[in-house]
């Protein structure tokens, strides 16, 4: 009877220790997560907004914030032109996405050099540099990542420099090589964001995007009081259904589907391994059960208005020349609208002479490369140094964000195999 009473209590312990304890998968899998917001200016908020939304999203369904990182320029909650300082809302009248969220790389430590170390979790590259946290995963974790800012043919941007396809696909091989991930999801939001992807495939490896290979993406929810737009389209789109679904029902594919219906201003592209379509999004967005950010996040419609992102710039001044009273104010503004169509001119101009220059001629190949969107890049070391060229020599990024949108041309150039040198040197006659 005794040692009856043993075995029953034995298997009582086993019973109850096996319903306490994880899984081994659950043990041995981990969430992480990459943020980054590419760009500065208070003419980009909505890419800073964006990234904090997303930060939001993640940390709210149980993602821990050692498993996140964040990279971006941190010159938005406190800049001059905001009137709610340490606030940032990715929609109208929305909630503080600022709240909380890792500073992790701020500044001028937003490159894509650094971006690359820490996505291969290369902690000794980060060393001093940051919070040097980096996406430290293993062959059992999945990864999340998302990025938002401008983009061009075959490029994203950084505040100050670009990441090519070739770099970033050079990255995730070398990661899947390593196991450093089980699964990778990527969501890009960048003008032209599908030619980071279309040309690739890389087993465990799903991404989507705002837009094709040849189009813009859309920035949307402007703010009259703030002066700027508070989010984009695909970003605002993905982030509003997470906050709403039941994670561990929704799947990668149903959002897509959402998201792609719901954003009618560009055409939202997945890539990859579709076997992800039947995941469910807590396996990247985060498994833990829904923790409300505000309840003021349960907000109705509000319209879009969205533009396209090179002409945001330029629509911003018109809305607020449209809301401007004084007529000094007016006469400032209009002054802005002709200086700034002038730049974006010149930067047309200067290409057109380089094509001209290079090709001696002024018949189909001049035509062709001037118009001619969505070029596959295969010469990459004469697009990527051009462009660097370019921004360097002529137009910066960082402060003409609009040139980005016409860099087609210069990778059009590049596969008509002009030399290089060829190239530089008449930019350099254009941008002296």
């Amino acid at each position: 009877m005794r040692n009856i009473q043993v075995l029953l209590l034995v298997l009582a312990v086993s019973v109850c220790y096996s319903a306490a304890a994880p899984s081994a998968r659950d043990d041995k899998s981990v969430h992480w997560a990459l943020l980054v917001a590419g760009s500065s200016g208070w003419g980009n908020y909505r890419h800073q907004a964006d990234v904090c939304h997303a930060y939001q999203v993640l940390h709210n369904h149980g993602i821990p914030d050692e498993n996140i990182v964040v990279m971006m320029y941190d010159d938005i909650a406190r800049n001059e032109n905001n009137p709610h300082k340490g606030v940032i809302i990715n929609r109208p009248k929305g909630p503080n996405v600022y709240t909380g969220v890792p500073k992790d790389y701020t500044g001028e430590q937003v490159t894509p050099k650094n971006f690359l170390a820490i996505l291969q979790g290369e902690k000794a590259a980060m060393q001093g540099i940051g919070s040097g946290k980096v996406i430290a995963s293993g062959p059992n974790d999945n990864v999340f990542v998302f990025f938002s800012d401008h983009g061009a043919t075959d490029l994203i941007a950084f505040p100050s420099s670009t990441l090519s396809e070739k770099e970033l696909q050079g990255a995730l091989e070398k990661m899947a090589a390593a196991k450093k991930f089980k699964k990778l999801v990527f969501y890009l939001e960048a003008c032209e964001s599908g030619s980071m992807f279309d040309s690739y495939k890389i087993d465990n490896i799903y991404t989507t995007t705002a837009s094709s290979p040849d189009e813009s993406s859309y920035a949307c929810y402007f703010d009259q009081d703030l002066e700027t737009y508070l989010g984009d389209v695909y970003s605002v789109k993905w982030m509003e259904n997470s906050d709403k679904a039941d994670f561990s029902i929704e799947t990668l594919l149903q959002q897509f589907k959402i998201v792609k219906t719901e954003t009618n201003t560009s055409h939202v592209h997945k890539y990859g391994d579709m076997s992800f379509d039947k995941d469910h999004l807590g396996e990247y967005q985060g498994k833990g059960p829904k923790i409300e950010l505000d309840k003021s996040a349960k907000l109705t419609p509000v319209p879009l208005d969205a533009v396209p992102s090179p002409e945001v710039p330029m629509a911003i001044l018109h809305r607020r020349l449209m809301a401007a009273r004084d007529p000094r104010k007016r006469s400032e503004i209009l002054k802005e609208i002709t200086t700034l169509g002038q730049s974006q001119q010149a930067m047309v101009s200067v290409l057109q002479a380089t094509v001209k220059t290079v090709l001696n001629d002024n018949g189909d190949r001049f035509d062709q490369v001037m118009t001619r969107h969505g070029v596959q890049v295969t010469n990459w070391d004469c697009y990527k140094t051009a462009v660097d060229h370019f921004s360097e020599k002529c137009f910066p990024f960082k402060k003409h964000d609009y040139a980005l949108s016409l860099m087609y041309i210069l990778a059009n150039l590049c596969e008509e195999q002009v030399p290089t040198q060829l190239i530089t040197t008449a930019l350099d006659m254009q941008c002296k």
